[in-house]
Formats: C-alpha cells, sequence, structure tokens
C-alpha cells in the first residue's frame, strides 16, 4: 500500500546531530510530521565496523518502517557513507541521504569546480562525499579534510569559543590552500558551528549546509511524489532515543533550537 501523504517522515542518526536535519525540516516543511530516532546508546559510529553500523542501521530502519513513516532519512553521515545501500533494501519507501543532499548542495554552488568537504574521519575516510560528486559531476576537484575535534567541541557548547575558532583556522588551511570556492559541511554537527567557520574560511567561500540541502531535497521529492502533507493543523514531533544520557536534553535542545518534547526510549 502506497504512503500516506499524512504520514511522518522518518529521520534518524546515530546520536543527536541529527537534529539539525530536523530542525531545517521543521523550518522548510513546517507542516510535516516528524519522528525521529538517535541510536544515543551505541553512538559514535565512527569508530565501529562496516557490518556492525549496517547491524545498527537494519534495526533502526525497521523499527520506523513500523511507524508508517511516508519517507526516510539518514541524517548521519556515518550512516549514509556505509549502510544507505542497506536502507534501501529494505525500504518500500523513497530514501534520502545527507551525502547526497551535500554533493548536490555543493554542485549548485561551485563556480570554480574546487570543492573542499570538511567531515569526521569515517566519513572523510569513506570518499563517499567525492564519489557522490564526481558521480554527477567529474570535472570538479574535491579537496577533502576530517576534524574529528569540531563534535566533542559542539557537544560542549563551544560554539564561539577561542579554542574553537583555532581549531578551524587549522583544520581548514590545508582546504583553502587549494583555492576552493566552495565548503561541505559534511557531518550534522557542524551547521552549528556556521558562523565560525564562516569566518575562517573567508566570506568568498561558500559554506553547502547539507541539513539544509536535505531539507530542500525533501520538500522537492514530497511535491514530485504528491506526499506533501495537505493539512495545515500543527504538526507531531516524536523523538526516539536507545537512551537518555543526562545532557541529551541539553543538547538537543541546542540542536533543535526549541524545547524537546515527546522523548522515548526504546529498548532492543
Amino acid at each position: 500500500m502506497p504512503p500516506s501523504s499524512s504520514n511522518a517522515i522518518g529521520v534518524f542518526d546515530s546520536g543527536v546531530g541529527g537534529l539539525t536535519v530536523v530542525r531545517a525540516l521543521m523550518e522548510r516543511l513546517p507542516f510535516e510530521n516528524i519522528v525521529y530516532f538517535g541510536d544515543t546508546a551505541r553512538v559514535p559510529y565512527g569508530v565501529k565496523s562496516v557490518e556492525t553500523i549496517s547491524h545498527f542501521t537494519t534495526q533502526i530502519t525497521e523499527f520506523l518502517l513500523q511507524q508508517n513513516v511516508k519517507l526516510l532519512i539518514i541524517a548521519c553521515n556515518t550512516m549514509a557513507a556505509v549502510a544507505s545501500q542497506v536502507v534501501r533494501d529494505l525500504s518500500p519507501v523513497p530514501v534520502l541521504d545527507v551525502i547526497d543532499a551535500g554533493a548536490l548542495g555543493a554542485i549548485a554552488a561551485t563556480q570554480q569546480k574546487y570543492v573542499g568537504v570538511i567531515g569526521t574521519p569515517t566519513t572523510i575516510n569513506s570518499n563517499a562525499y567525492a564519489r557522490a560528486i564526481h558521480q554527477r559531476a567529474p570535472d570538479i576537484r574535491v579537496f577533502s579534510q576530517a576534524c574529528p575535534l569540531f563534535v566533542p567541541l559542539v557537544e560542549e557548547g563551544w560554539l564561539d569559543h577561542q579554542v574553537t575558532r583555532l581549531t578551524a583556522q587549522e583544520y581548514l588551511k590545508p582546504v583553502l590552500a587549494q583555492n576552493i570556492d566552495t565548503l561541505v559541511l559534511g557531518c550534522t554537527h557542524y551547521p552549528l558551528l556556521k558562523p565560525l567557520l564562516q569566518e575562517a574560511a573567508g566570506s568568498k567561500i561558500q559554506l553547502v549546509d547539507s541539513a539544509e540541502s536535505m531539507a530542500e531535497q525533501t520538500a522537492g521529492l514530497l511535491e514530485k511524489m504528491g506526499l506533501a502533507n495537505p493539512q495545515r493543523s500543527a504538526p507531531d514531533y516524536h523523538f526516539y532515543v536507545t537512551d537518555v544520557p543526562l545532557r541529551f536534553q541539553t543538547i538537543g535542545e541546542r540542536f533543535l533550537g526549541r524545547t524537546l518534547y515527546n522523548v522515548r526510549v526504546v529498548k532492543w
């Protein structure tokens, strides 16, 4: 049976980072119902094997499909890099992922065809962004840089801290030296650092926020498939996690930019 237009969008991530995608969806698509799943008990995924990530991703996909979602969004770059095909093979509904969205955003933004990508070591080592960009635009040159310290700095709330600023300057040096004109924020934590990263990169560099790109791509797909919610009432938002750490509420609300309600714990 085809999904109903009033069904929720399912968004999932290894932890809280995907809430930046949820925030972009809330702003771009204010009437869409959303179900979010964050695997907070088993984060981080970046240090785990492909087999383990695929297994966890399968569990989460099956859970969200049981919630009758009309669309699945992989909001975790690590999951998207190594397990997006697993989700597509399982899902009877359309699947979007942040890497694809970021790649499309970069292709649209670059004028000089020199693109920088920053992300976690797992995402960068997977070369997933470069592959996604080159599939559509083989002539674009991609320069990647792992930034392992950004995630803990964001979760600490050091969004405008001198330590974060100095770290950004160090990380961006190699990619800026390549005369890029576009920089992809290849981790869902990084949009919170956007003002600081823009300052470090300089005003001539176009930043591509994959959360915003994802919201645009989602809006286009829902319209094309006739799945946009026709109801103009306040939407329902539900958040599922596998553990509620003490700081989840604080960090989650920082990412979401609003109060976090309806958080439930799922025990496997």
